[in-house]
């Protein structure tokens, strides 16, 4: 499997996973927990999915995206539209929400930066195991000239 490929299905397989914690964890959790949990792990997803679809892309670009993706749903729901469409059916209320709330704000960015972390752990990895130190160069030979 190529690298692109490999990228792909652990994103794909990261996505997945995250919908089903985002899942166990609203069934388990309650209050604060589940909510702000919730948060952090709808940044995570959008963040999968940004490297499902750019599997080149730098943590750094992945975490950006989508956390700037996760702020525009948050300040998107300031319009009254999200609040609206929710009640239209159960899909928009996932993606969109319904309330503008401030410390979501916080927990996407908990998302991204834990996103951001653990790409970069196993890119830095994955180098490291893939290119072994390149063999020392051999010594050079000094030309010494005499000047005449």
């Amino acid at each position: 499997m190529g690298d692109l490929a490999r990228t792909r299905f652990f994103a794909a397989l990261a996505a997945v996973s995250t919908v089903g914690a985002g899942l166990g964890i609203r069934a388990v959790g309650s209050g604060d927990v589940a909510k702000y949990g919730g948060d952090a792990l709808y940044t995570v997803l959008v963040y999968a999915l940004v490297v499902l679809a750019l599997p080149r892309a730098r943590p750094v670009v992945a975490a950006s995206g989508a956390l700037a993706f996760s702020w525009a749903v948050e300040l998107f729901q300031l319009t009254g539209l999200p609040a609206e469409w929710a009640g239209r059916g159960a899909l928009a209320r996932l993606v969109l929400g319904s309330t503008f709330n401030v410390p979501d704000l916080l927990w996407y960015a908990v998302g991204a930066a834990a996103c951001w972390a653990v790409h970069t752990s196993l890119r830095t990895t994955a180098r490291r195991t893939a290119d072994p130190a390149p063999p020392a160069d051999p010594p050079r030979r000094t030309v010494r000239r005499t000047v005449l």
